[in-house]
């Protein structure tokens, strides 16, 4: 087992000292004899143990079997050592640094101060620190290892480098794959010289813009169509096929579950908060392999005064991400990922309503494929979509998106614009490209491209996750807005050097991405010219009078309809269950919904001009609606 500790009598005496004893005596044996543990729950744990990749007394912790300082002061006699105490004499910040805040996390330990010429060094996993000890002694001469929770540990990383953490959340991203990486504003000045050369157009030769911009507005049209209809007609075919094949077996029985962290971000979300404890609650996963992280920014105290208020369970727990003039959910879920405890890390947001036994589903499929696929996404449906028009068609618009496209465009091979939510990632895979891109407001999509390109795959499950549907017309301009920017940003971003962006993806998944993301921005920043030709039919004055065949202008005419009668298609099948079936009648009115777009296009357009990182919030808690229980 490696070398332990005898401990010294006294608190501040002489550092522990190694001893030569190989056995350590079983952490659950020690107290039971101190009388902090019954042997009955000793069995408990020790069975719950035989199944899960979870240290004995984690399982103690998530149980409630035993307290958090009888069971450390357990651990510190099984280790002949004592419990740092953080308080009463804090952390040599010198000695932090000189090891690297970032180590210390991964690693799970902290040097704490130098006693008597050794350097105490506090651990949260005690059983590797003898794996640990010759680096640290490389480094810093004489060690002797304390224990610590691991709260107790990040508490102390927290309170004194939240600057370095900070920096390091707005960075993990490697420059040359971040849009922070424009240099003085590159990008917004770009877009601008762009306008201004659209503008001189339009006023020297309006006809020549007109043409230019319908021909590429049908181009990209065509494209999306054909793009629409080959994922439509391959989920059609996988549809036939989940009917046809046998019942699926019995679930795969796992030797050692893994733990999943989740990760769910928080803002301003005062109205929501105990909802949500309740919702994720009722997740069906042991206990003491769920591991769930509230994100707060520090100066949202609504959100922690709403947390501080509720009686959480101990698999919660709360993360305050440090205030910055960068104010992002991807910035947030960097801070909070080095944080994580789970092998599998999951996304959560603060209105959702996740399926009780979601957590299996994923960690039953991650089991089940090898290392290539590093993301499972899940469907995001709505509980509120009987609100109003604006909540039922933008049911039947995710229900097209989960439900039709993405599996569709899976299917096909190419890369998946990731959801915020239901998502879940291998959290090696996700440290090894560097996490979210903080400065991106699209973090999702950016990073189910950036998975393409290091050559991962996503997945799609059917698990389910109900959220709120934006249903208000301002705020809902607002977050489509955000999404259309991030979609901007993020062709921008992968575009700018396209030869190795050609190497890797491939041309198939090349071409993919840029008719997904070009032609969606494409479609919407040229709505208001193609509408202009309508002038044309009604034989009213028009810049491109007499310059287009009217046969042209027919066709043109056709290629839209066909287009909005694609998408009218894909929206009746999506709706088809009988949960949603009721929305069947409510498709047609698809063609008013989209137009609206066009409007938080031009808005995320005119915002990437001035500022191209703000995050437009959305507000959670408008129209809670009863969400189903499905436990």
């Amino acid at each position: 087992m490696g070398p332990t500790y005898l401990r010294q009598a006294g608190r501040g005496g002489a550092p522990p000292v190694p001893a030569t004893r190989r056995d350590l005596r079983p952490i659950g044996q020690l107290l039971v004899e101190s009388g902090d543990l019954t042997p009955r729950d000793q069995l408990r744990a020790l069975a719950l143990q035989a199944r899960a990749s979870a240290r004995f007394g984690d399982i103690l912790l998530a149980h409630g079997l035993v307290g958090k300082d009888r069971l450390y002061r357990g651990i510190a006699r099984q280790f002949g050592t004592e419990v740092a105490d953080f308080d009463a004499t804090p952390p040599d910040i010198r000695l932090v640094e000189a090891y690297g805040v970032e180590r210390c996390l991964a690693d799970g330990i902290l040097p704490w101060h130098r006693r008597d010429g050794v350097v105490l060094v506090a651990s949260a996993r005690p059983e590797q620190f003898a794996g640990l000890k010759p680096g640290l002694e490389a480094l810093f001469g004489p060690v002797a290892m304390t224990v610590t929770p691991e709260a107790d540990l990040h508490r102390a990383i927290m309170d004194r480098h939240p600057r370095r953490l900070a920096d390091r959340a707005e960075t993990r991203v490697p420059a040359d794959a971040s849009c922070r990486a424009w240099p003085s504003r590159l990008l917004p000045r770009l877009a601008m010289a762009v306008c201004l050369a659209a503008a001189a157009l339009l006023v020297a030769a309006p006809a020549v813009w007109f043409v230019l911009i319908a021909g590429w507005a049908a181009l990209t049209l065509v494209a999306l169509m054909l793009m629409k209809a080959a994922a439509f007609g391959a989920e059609i075919a996988a549809g036939r096929d989940r009917r046809a094949a046998a019942p699926d077996a019995a679930a795969p029985i796992i030797a050692r579950l893994p733990t999943v962290s989740l990760l769910v971000p928080l803002y301003k979300e005062r109205s929501i908060a105990a909802r949500l404890i309740e919702r994720l609650d009722r997740l069906d996963y042991p206990r003491e392999l769920l591991d769930i992280l509230l994100v707060v920014e520090a100066d949202d105290r609504t959100t922690c005064d709403a947390l501080d208020a509720l009686n959480l369970p101990p698999r919660f727990r709360q993360i305050v991400v440090p205030d910055g003039a960068l104010k992002t959910k991807p910035r947030a879920l960097n801070f909070a990922l080095d944080f994580c405890r789970g092998s599998i890390v999951g996304i959560c947001d603060a209105e959702d309503a996740p399926a009780p036994d979601q957590l299996w589903t994923v960690v039953r499929r991650f089991h089940q494929r090898g290392p290539e696929v590093a993301c499972l996404q899940g469907v995001l449906d709505y509980y509120n979509a009987r609100s109003n028009w604006l909540s039922r068609c933008f049911t039947i618009e995710y229900a097209a998106w989960f439900r039709v496209l993405l599996p569709g465009l899976a299917r096909l091979g190419l890369p998946i614009p990731l959801g915020g939510t239901t998502l879940f990632l291998r959290r090696r895979v996700l440290e090894d490209i560097g996490g979210w891109d903080a400065h991106n407001v699209t973090e999702d999509a950016d990073l189910g491209i950036r998975l393409a390109r290091h050559g991962y795959r996503t997945e799609l499950i059917e698990t389910v996750t109900e959220e709120e549907a934006n249903c208000w017309f301002w705020p809902w301009i607002r977050q489509r807005s955000r999404w259309l920017k991030g979609y901007m940003v993020t062709w921008a971003v992968h575009t700018r050097r396209p030869r190795r962006l050609w190497r890797d993806l491939g041309p198939w998944r090349f071409i993919g991405f840029q008719v997904l993301f070009l032609g969606t921005i494409s479609q919407f920043l040229a709505a208001p010219a193609v509408w202009s030709a309508w002038l044309l039919f009604a034989a009213l004055p028009h810049p491109a009078d007499g310059l287009i065949p009217p046969g042209a202008i027919v066709a043109v005419s056709a290629l839209f309809l066909a287009a909005e009668a694609l998408n009218l298609a894909i929206g009746a099948y999506a709706v088809r269950g009988p949960r949603h079936r009721f929305l069947v009648k409510w498709v047609p009115t698809l063609i008013v919904y989209f137009p609206f777009a066009v409007i938080a296009a031009y808005k995320g357009a005119l915002e990437l001009l001035s500022r191209p990182f703000f995050w437009d919030k959305t507000q959670h808690g408008r129209d809670l609606g009863p969400a189903p229980d499905r436990g």
